[in-house]
């Protein structure tokens, strides 16, 4: 509904009609809060409201195929949280859910739009690092490491469908697919840590963990590029370090999540040949660089929720005047292809070996 205070002219001033939440309390709270006309406590009735054209489903992972299935056999356009779903089975469900209804589609993976990203897309796209050798990413998080820290859905795989994995390894799947392309075979490792921790609620009884604290994977693209991949949520001091380095035979990017106005580039010397080891520090907040001439005057930095707003934008432009969501946005295509290499991963660690990624549509 602030999208006009931003982006001008904007593409429609959306109206927030309905949320849904299982606790009647609380979703009433946050109807209130947030200004939605009305509330429901059972997604059917919100995915059959007739003035809701646009669903958003940012349920835990089980509830993410059956409601954007729903809403999508009823004409309404659909954005999901990642991953899309808890196994590539239903993702591929999904997909062929909104293609048959001809209904706009995207995931929620949003550090596709930050303009770092979306330089360093660019950059490798136009050629400028040359031809890519390697990509490494790492996501970690510290939020577990705590054994007092009670269950909740994302340690459980009957909600969640897996742990880290899905939660901030699809993340960095979708940034490989994105920037590299497809990823062809993994070799996996997954961990989980505290196998046991307290009830919420503050029981003294304790819940099995049977979802992933860590993993690591090895990774080779289709394109003959090789990498690695690792998240974890038991890295103390680490809150919300996403790092993603970029290897080509003519120069190198680096991304700082917690420094997501930067991007670190190394030419191999092409511009200042006395320097041909280091890499330059560039502050992405010029007004020619994407999305920032709406925001601040040059030099002025944005922060990881415009990541969120620039993909909101972009799915109701994309909707308003027909155009395509991909890219930079990630379709269900996209989100189902994560899915497909999250699966191969478990299947990896499960086996001790290395397996191949087989996307069958």
């Amino acid at each position: 509904k602030k999208i006009p205070y931003i982006f001008w002219p904007p593409p429609a001033i959306p109206k927030l009609i309905a949320i849904c939440g299982r606790d009647r309390l609380r979703v009433s709270g946050a109807a209130e809060r947030y200004g939605y006309t009305r509330y429901y406590t059972n997604w059917m009735d919100l995915v059959k409201d007739p003035e809701v054209e646009i669903f958003d489903n940012g349920a835990p992972n089980r509830l993410h195929a059956e409601p954007c299935i729903a809403a999508a056999e009823g004409g309404k356009h659909v954005i999901c949280e990642k991953p899309m779903a808890v196994t590539a089975e239903e993702a591929e469900n999904m997909l062929r859910a909104v293609k048959r209804s001809n209904v706009k589609h995207m995931v929620a993976f949003n550090y596709r739009f930050i303009p770092a990203i979306q330089v360093a897309k660019k950059l490798i796209d136009d050629g400028v690092i040359g031809r890519v050798y390697h990509f490494h990413g790492r996501y970690l998080q510290e939020w577990l490491i705590d054994p007092q820290f009670p269950i909740t859905w994302r340690t459980l795989k009957a909600e969640a469908g897996s742990g880290v994995l899905g939660d901030l390894g699809s993340h960095l799947v979708d940034l490989a697919h994105y920037l590299v392309g497809d990823i062809a075979s993994v070799t996996a490792i997954t961990k989980t840590f505290i196998e046991d921790r307290p009830l919420p609620g503050g029981d003294v009884r304790m819940g099995r963990v049977d979802v992933d604290d860590a993993f690591e994977c090895i990774i080779e693209f289709r394109n003959g590029a090789v990498g690695h991949i690792s998240a974890s949520r038991v890295c103390s001091g680490r809150k919300n370090h996403q790092h993603i380095e970029v290897y080509g035979d003519s120069g190198s990017i680096v991304f700082n999540l917690e420094r997501l106005n930067e991007l670190d580039v190394n030419l191999r010397g092409r511009d200042l040949p006395e320097l041909e080891p280091s890499f330059h520090k560039t502050l992405i907040t010029e007004s020619n660089h994407p999305y920032l001439r709406y925001w601040w005057p040059h030099g002025h930095i944005i922060g990881w929720e415009h990541s969120i707003i620039h993909e909101i934008y972009h799915f109701i432009d994309s909707i308003v005047y027909d155009k395509p969501v991909s890219p930079p946005g990630a379709t269900f295509e996209d989100g189902y292809r994560c899915n497909i290499v999250l699966d191969a991963i478990a299947e990896s660690a499960r086996r001790g070996e290395k397996t191949t990624v087989n996307y069958r549509i």
